[in-house]
């Protein structure tokens, strides 16, 4: 299990930190061949199902990131992408990563491999497994072809809104969630990608927590986080504070990169696309709140009594938990 967890950290640290592209190759796979035993960690037909969807979806585009890698190399002779790079090479790479990301239209592995896995392998899956493919992403930014990216990141924005609506099961909305905050980091991608980066750290701030809390109480569903005022009583205020973050609500944290990302997209006179995008985090926002409110605004009708004992649980001792939802809640001065 130790070699699995350091080869998983150190994947995605040999590709951020090498500019040779093989090299960056080689870092995607090791990550991707460690964690494929957690994800058939339990075993059940499900998890086997979710590892196999994942390691198809990931070979699938560790194959055209080495293609476009190659087909580089016979341009340029060059193990860099350059600006001479052909643009049908930079839109292989860029297809490559957006299928490793999650983004649309690439996206439909993510909910149904999240859902199969365990949360705490799907705690890595919508975190740390971002930070690689959008290192990447990071470096290649000004050859992509902009239509390209705005396109993606619409439909991954909208692709998150309207199909996290229509789920019951947590890791799925979570999934969800992730697909439409990758939206938002590649819509301002083009135009200021520290701007990405710094998206990608408050999404992981507001995703760790809000799964760690799902883990401690094995909320998998909406109805079970309905469990939650009797087990833990103390979780409600934080799950509604970090739901709510994570819905873009001012003063919280997870509003920073909606505004800063809406002003942005306003100053290069995309107002289109930054109206369309404020528009659907309200979808977001919905499904979020409709968890608050399953969560700590209502008891759902049950058959049994269990609801009228407190079953109150003493929950373990957890230092990511209160250091990770302060960050994602009060961190908005920071700005």
């Amino acid at each position: 299990l130790t070699m699995i967890y350091l080869t998983i950290l150190l994947g995605p640290t040999i590709t951020m930190l090498s500019s040779n592209l093989f090299l960056m190759w080689v870092g995607l796979e090791m990550n991707l061949l460690a964690i494929i035993p957690l994800m058939t960690n339990n075993h059940n037909p499900r998890s086997t199902e979710a590892a196999t969807k994942y390691f198809l979806t990931q070979a699938t585009a560790s194959m055209i990131f080495l293609m476009s890698i190659l087909l580089n190399y016979k341009q340029l002779g060059l193990w860099m992408i350059q600006p001479q790079s052909h643009n049908y090479i930079i839109t292989l790479i860029f297809i490559s990563m957006a299928m490793k990301l999650g983004l649309a239209p690439f996206h439909s592995w993510l909910p149904e491999v999240t859902q199969g896995i365990q949360i705490k392998t799907g705690m890595i899956l919508l975190t740390w497994q971002k930070v690689a493919p959008m290192s990447i992403m990071f470096q290649i930014h000004e050859l992509v072809d902009p239509t390209i990216m705005m396109m993606s990141a619409i439909l991954s924005i909208l692709i998150g809104a309207w199909s996290g609506l229509n789920q019951t099961q947590t890791r799925k909305i979570m999934a969800y969630s992730s697909i439409s905050h990758m939206g938002w980091m590649i819509s301002i991608l083009a135009f200021n990608p520290s701007l990405t980066i710094m998206n990608l750290v408050i999404y992981i701030m507001l995703t760790l927590p809000m799964l760690t809390i799902m883990q401690l109480n094995s909320a998998t569903s909406i109805s079970s986080m309905s469990l939650m005022w009797n087990k833990t009583p103390i979780m409600l205020p934080i799950t509604s504070l970090i739901l709510l973050s994570t819905g873009g609500l001012p003063p919280l944290t997870g509003f920073l990169p909606k505004w800063i990302i809406i002003t942005e997209l306003l100053n290069n006179n995309n107002v289109m696309l930054a109206t369309l995008m404020a528009i659907t985090a309200l979808i977001n926002l919905f499904f979020y709140t409709r968890l608050i409110y399953s969560t700590s605004l209502t008891t759902f009708p049950v058959d049994n009594n269990s609801k009228m004992f407190m079953q109150h649980v003493k929950p373990k001792n957890n230092m990511l938990l209160p250091t990770m939802t302060m960050l994602s809640t009060l961190t908005l001065p920071l700005s």
